[in-house]
C-alpha cells in the first residue's frame, strides 16, 4: 500500500513538472456594431449590424512547451466568427484565421500550416486603421486583392523568421501549391524583412503567388480567371510622440495568359493619442496603370475611445472615389462609396 501511494505521489509529481512547462493561452475579441454602407448593391444603400468592424471576431488557441537548452515547441489555433449570426469566417473553416504548429529557438522560429502572410502583418503595422473599420487599407491595395487569399493568408506553408538583432527580423516562407505533377503550380514564395526599435518601425515584403483565382472585379479589368501575382511593398510608421506618421507604397502586378496589369498603391496616414482615445487620419491610392481613368481614393477618419484595457467604443467614416474605369467599395464602375460604422469591442 505504501509503495503504491509513494508511486502516485512521484507520478503526480512528474505530471505536474510537465504541466508546469506547458502554457495554452485561450483569447480572443467579440466586436459588434451599426454600419452605414452606400454604393455596395443595386439598391444603393443599407444600414446593418455588422461583426468584426474594429478587429475581426475570432476565438484562439496558443501555447508553447519548454523542451529544453533554449527550444520550444509553439501553436496557433485561431477560427473567425461573425458575432451578428454566428457563422463561421474564412468560407467556414473550423481554424480559417491561422492553424499552425512550429519551432522556437536561438535559430529563429519555424512555422508549419495556415498562416497569415507577410504583407498581412506589414500592412498591419503600418494602416493607422490596423486594417479595419472605414479607413482599411486591405480594401484597396492591389485592388482589393490584399483583403483575400493567398495575399492575406497562404494555406500549406512553411515560414522561417531570424532572431531579432537590435530590431531588425528576416523573413523568408514556400506555401506548398500540392498539384500533382506540378511543383509550381498554385504555389507561394515570400520574403521580407522588419525593423522596429524605438519611434521607427519599417517593413519590406516580396510576394509571388502562382495560379491565383481572381475576384470578379479583378477579372473585370481583362486580366482574366486566373494569374501569377507579384507585390511588393514597403513602408512604415514613426512615432514623434503626440501624432504617429503612417507611410507606405506597393506595386502589384497580375499575369495571366490574356493580359498583364500592374497596381500601384500610396498610404498616408496618422494616429494621435487624445486622453483616453485614439484619432486616426488615412488617405489611400488605387492607381491601375495599364486602363485609362483607373485611380481609387480613399479617406477615412476615425476615434477608438478606451472603456477599461479589454473594452472599448469606436467609430468611423470612409468615402471612396473612383474614377470611371474602376469601382472599389462601389457597386458599379465611376460610382463612390461611403461607410460610416460605429460599435463596441471587447478583447479577452
Amino acid at each position: 500500500m505504501k509503495k503504491s501511494l509513494l508511486t502516485l505521489a512521484v507520478l503526480g509529481a512528474l505530471s505536474s513538472a510537465a504541466f508546469a512547462q506547458t502554457n495554452v493561452t485561450i483569447y480572443g475579441v467579440v466586436d459588434a456594431g451599426v454600419a452605414y454602407d452606400k454604393n455596395i448593391s443595386a439598391s444603393n444603400s443599407i444600414w446593418k449590424l455588422q461583426s468584426g468592424q474594429q478587429s475581426s471576431s475570432r476565438l484562439g488557441f496558443k501555447g508553447a512547451e519548454d523542451l529544453g537548452g533554449g527550444l520550444s515547441a509553439v501553436f496557433t489555433l485561431e477560427n473567425g466568427f461573425s458575432i451578428d449570426d454566428g457563422t463561421l469566417g474564412q468560407g467556414g473553416r473550423l481554424f480559417g484565421r491561422q492553424a499552425w504548429v512550429g519551432l522556437n529557438g536561438g535559430f529563429g522560429s519555424v512555422k508549419l500550416g495556415r498562416q497569415q502572410t507577410f504583407l498581412y502583418n506589414s500592412l498591419l503595422a503600418v494602416d493607422p486603421f490596423s486594417i479595419n473599420l472605414a479607413g482599411n487599407a486591405q480594401k484597396i491595395f492591389g485592388y482589393g486583392l490584399y483583403f483575400v487569399d493567398p495575399l492575406s493568408r497562404t494555406d500549406n506553408t512553411i515560414s522561417y523568421a531570424t532572431p531579432n538583432f537590435g530590431g531588425l527580423t528576416g523573413m523568408v516562407s514556400y506555401g506548398f501549391g500540392e498539384q500533382p505533377g506540378s511543383t509550381s503550380t498554385r504555389s507561394q514564395t515570400a520574403f521580407g524583412a522588419n525593423y522596429a526599435n524605438g519611434p521607427l518601425n519599417a517593413q519590406f515584403v516580396y510576394h509571388k503567388a502562382r495560379d491565383t483565382t481572381l475576384s470578379a472585379s479583378v477579372s473585370a479589368l481583362g486580366v482574366g480567371g486566373t494569374a501569377d501575382l507579384r507585390t511588393a511593398f514597403i513602408g512604415g510608421t514613426y512615432d514623434f510622440g503626440v501624432v504617429k506618421a503612417h507611410l507606405a507604397f506597393a506595386e502589384t502586378k497580375a499575369e495571366s495568359t490574356v493580359a498583364e496589369t500592374k497596381d500601384r498603391n500610396y498610404l498616408l496616414g496618422l494616429s494621435a493619442p487624445i486622453g483616453l482615445g485614439t484619432v486616426m487620419a488615412s488617405y489611400v491610392r488605387n492607381d491601375v496603370r495599364d486602363i485609362a481613368s483607373g485611380v481609387t481614393d480613399q479617406y477615412a477618419i476615425g476615434y477608438s475611445h478606451k472603456l477599461s484595457k479589454r473594452t472599448n467604443l469606436y467609430t468611423s467614416y470612409g468615402y471612396t472615389k473612383n474614377d470611371s474605369n474602376v469601382r472599389l467599395n462601389a457597386y458599379a464602375n465611376g460610382q463612390n462609396g461611403t461607410l460610416f460604422n460605429v460599435g463596441v469591442r471587447h478583447l479577452f
